[in-house]
């Protein structure tokens, strides 16, 4: 497990950066916490620098939408998904179960988990 931080280091809204094997954005979203590979399939933007909004962020790059449930891309540019990771919040402590490598495709990792859990 990766160490992410407190959740209260993630206010509604927000992502933090962590690093795994690669690195990886930990997004809250109304209260629910999804973790996704950080790079953009499209172009080597950090997803953790877009626009958040509902359970989707935009490449700050150009404008590629991943859906943070599934890491699939809306449309273009983008084409490939980005993996998405389990999150573990216990006793306060954020962490990210980092999923198996996938070859282009979303790994079906629980995505998401409601902040005090």
């Amino acid at each position: 497990m990766i160490f992410v931080g407190e959740l209260s280091d993630i206010p509604v809204g927000e992502s933090v950066r962590v690093q795994g094997t690669v690195p990886i954005a930990v997004f809250n979203v109304d209260g629910e916490l999804y973790a996704i590979d950080d790079t953009c399939t499209h172009q080597d933007a950090s997803l953790s620098d877009g626009w958040l909004e509902d359970c989707a962020v935009e490449c700050p790059l150009h404008a590629a939408c991943f859906d943070l449930r599934t890491g699939m891309p809306s449309g273009p540019p983008a084409k490939t998904p980005v993996r998405t990771h389990q999150v573990v919040i216990a006793d306060g402590a954020v962490h990210v179960v980092e999923s198996v490598p996938a070859s282009g495709a979303a790994t079906g990792a629980r995505p998401g988990v409601r902040a005090g859990t």
